[in-house]
């Protein structure tokens, strides 16, 4: 009767406690390419980034984005920043309208931050006709001279042509 109702509890706990999904943090990428791929406008992507509220006020650094699919087919844009139009402030986003490449679905996503100020971004969400909407949360610093980001693709893009 003991072992009935401890397995009856233990049902209990296990039932009633919440699954939490592990959020994964965005990780360096010290050998990322950009890929030739980019001179193709075929397709256009929505690029909306949102800074932080507990980033600097705003910056001056220079940032820059790539992201594709597991086909190799990727969107590069060398330069994103633009200080006198008071891009990245705290609290706010940015939204772009990038051309590249027709992809698959996005799987990865790098950012590249040069510069003093300091940068971070809370999100960066991609909207493509061809593919579904993705959103990568940053929530953290991004380091200075290193492509910083995700990949959900099966197997890096390492062997794309040098930047």
């Amino acid at each position: 009767m003991k072992a009935v109702v401890f397995l009856l509890s233990l049902l209990i706990i296990f039932a009633s406690s919440e699954a939490r999904p592990i959020e994964p943090l965005p990780q360096p990428h010290r050998s990322f390419k950009v890929n030739a791929t980019q001179n193709d406008r075929s397709c256009s992507y929505t690029v909306d980034i949102r800074t932080s509220c507990s980033s600097t006020r705003y910056t001056r650094d220079q940032i820059s984005l790539a992201f594709g699919d597991a086909y190799g087919n990727q969107v590069y844009a060398p330069r994103l920043d633009d200080p006198y139009s008071r891009t990245f402030e705290s609290c706010s986003t940015d939204t772009y309208t990038l051309y590249g490449p027709c992809t698959y679905q996005i799987c990865y996503l790098y950012l590249y931050r040069s510069g003093y100020d300091g940068w971070k971004p809370e999100s960066v969400t991609v909207y493509g006709y061809y593919t579904r909407s993705i959103s990568f949360y940053y929530n953290t610093w991004i380091p200075d001279d290193i492509w910083y980001g995700f990949n959900y693709c099966n197997a890096a893009s390492d062997s794309k042509s040098a930047m």
